[in-house]
């Protein structure tokens, strides 16, 4: 069934509503819950469907306008369950005002099920997002606050106005208490109506080839190097798994540019490509190309189980998978591909609840999910009632923690760990090269590391939380750390920042303790970071030194 898009009524203090505009008269619907004001795009109104679409006007005719939008709904029609509908803003043609930076031609900015349920937004960002939709941006978040909304700067010379709908879900007929929109004065400018004038596209920018591979699109090799800042890759390989896996999304994104990208080195390629996709997914570019070269060589069968759950922490096996086969240096390397799949069907994380141990203080919680996990790949456990009972020892949370920072200097692991609450000690090499009179001094770093480790034991052993502030940039320098932490029985957290290199190379420059040049170009090529699994815990760093993804 085809549903018209309803008519979004103006906040009393819109300019731009004409005498035939709906306006609110009570904005109790919003009193009191949270808010999203997202960017008032100027395009034309689009309601996807599995099998169709339509613009305003449920009999909309053809357009040369529509021709790009009619591909994207080819492409992720079948991904749109039936009876549901996506609504967004065509962007293809220019209206009153021109864009020459978009994400896509599409934007969605809502989504409806069979029932007329609007869901949350941030539940339909990823609905989105997961078929290659971008939502437009969101320009002020937070409890409705009439003051604050009214105090929002819109440039009306490049923006149309602003949306406001609420944070949480809401059925259809509560649309006009839950949806208002602020539109500029004079908003449309030009004497002919757009569709009857030439038709003028609207720009594309950098990032629109990365919405285009998710969704579903073919992937173009130099426009995708472009948008990741990356000047070579393997076009073929980019092809083949974009062809192998089909789908839609992130994940989609991640296989073509793991495959398009399998040469570089995946220390530094998780902060490079943080910038234009996120790190999340960027990290998950990195360790696929970090994997996917241990699918081509022989493995004891008997473990083999074990190691693929154990990558299916950190990646998707089907995608790690084809990206193995697309760069499959020869046949051989390409039956062990084959084999590795076959198994892989009966791998993968275990399908336990997410609030298995809810209840639990966050570190308990953090250890019981990480032993469990670790059990599940070892096969001693498969059920949710099976890792609750193997985890037991660990539900009182009576044990001492490790923070245990790694990556480069100058990438904010010292900034973000000084900034910890409730740390009860703090063991840095550089603080004990310091204490032994010159913090540069490397050349008695195996008396400085076994100082530090001496600390480190007398800190775990005391309880309470520890930090390890050095930069662990492989496996062997963290193994020696987490050797103390096991006498210990200490919950492990890695701390890992992945930062871009141009940016560590500009911190550096202004650091109080610079490195030399050449040690940090060192750091970077020795830099190994951990997987997922390989410590209780693991929170990714971004470049403002947050924690944009907990794995």
């Amino acid at each position: 069934m085809r549903t018209h898009y309803p008519r979004t009524p103006h906040l009393p203090w819109s300019p731009g509503a004409s005498g035939d505009d709906v306006r609110v008269v009570d904005l109790s619907g919003f009193a009191g819950r949270e808010v999203v004001v997202t960017e008032k795009l100027d395009g034309e109104n689009t309601t996807l469907y599995a099998d169709g679409l339509h613009a305003r006007s449920l009999d909309s005719a053809h357009h040369p306008s529509r021709a790009w939008v009619k591909a994207l709904q080819g492409r992720i029609g079948h991904t749109i369950p039936e009876g549901w509908r996506v609504c967004g803003e065509n962007m293809y043609a220019r209206h009153s005002l021109p864009y020459d930076d978009l994400d896509g031609y599409f934007y969605g900015f809502s989504v409806w099920d069979e029932l007329g349920w609007c869901p949350a937004w941030d539940w339909t960002v990823a609905f989105l997002r997961d078929r290659g939709i971008p939502a437009p941006r969101v320009l002020w978040r937070g409890v409705f606050d009439e003051r604050a909304l009214r105090r929002l700067r819109v440039d009306t010379a490049r923006q149309e106005g602003y949306v406001v709908r609420t944070a949480e879900g809401f059925m259809a007929q509560e649309f006009g208490r839950r949806v208002a929109k602020w539109v500029r004065p004079g908003h449309v400018r030009t004497d002919t109506h757009w569709m009857h004038a030439a038709v003028t596209p609207n720009g594309l920018g950098r990032t629109a080839p990365l919405w285009d591979v998710r969704s579903g699109a073919a992937p173009e090799a130099g426009a995708l190097l472009a948008a990741v800042g990356v000047p070579d890759g393997d076009a073929d390989a980019a092809a083949d798994v974009g062809a192998r896996l089909g789908g839609t999304g992130d994940r989609r994104l991640a296989g073509v540019l793991a495959a398009l990208l399998h040469r570089e080195r995946r220390g530094v390629l998780g902060g490079r490509l943080a910038p234009a996709l996120g790190l999340p997914p960027a990290r998950r570019v990195a360790d696929l190309v970090g994997l996917h070269g241990g699918l081509h060589r022989p493995y004891p069968d008997e473990g083999r189980g074990a190691g693929l759950v154990r990558m299916a922490y950190a990646v998707d096996l089907d995608v790690l998978h084809a990206v193995a086969a697309a760069v499959a240096p020869g046949p051989e390397a390409r039956e062990q591909v084959e084999w590795s799949a076959l198994h892989a069907e009966e791998a993968g994380p275990p399908d336990w609840p997410r609030d298995l141990f809810a209840g639990l203080g966050a570190e308990a919680a953090a250890r019981c999910r990480a032993e469990a996990r670790e059990a599940y790949a070892l096969g001693r456990v498969r059920t949710a009632e099976e890792a609750v009972a193997a985890t037991w020892r660990w539900r009182s949370g009576g044990f001492p923690s490790l923070i245990h920072l790694v990556g480069p200097s100058g990438s904010g692991k010292s900034t973000f760990a000084r900034g910890l609450e409730g740390v009860g000690a703090y063991v840095s090499l550089d603080g004990v090269r310091e204490e032994r009179g010159d913090r540069a001094d490397q050349r008695a770093g195996g008396d400085v590391l076994r100082e530090g480790l001496a600390r480190l034991d007398a800190a775990l052993a005391r309880g309470g939380t520890v930090v390890w502030d050095a930069t662990s940039l492989n496996a062997h320098q963290r193994s020696l750390v987490h050797a103390v932490a096991r006498r210990h029985d200490a919950l492990v957290t890695h701390v890992v920042a992945l930062v871009d290199e141009d940016e560590l190379i500009r911190r550096n420059r202004v650091r109080e303790h610079p490195v030399p040049h050449e040690v940090l170009a060192s750091q970077l090529r020795r830099f190994v970071p951990p997987y997922p699994g390989q410590a209780h815990r693991t929170w990714y760093l971004g470049a403002g030194g947050t924690i944009e993804e907990e794995a």
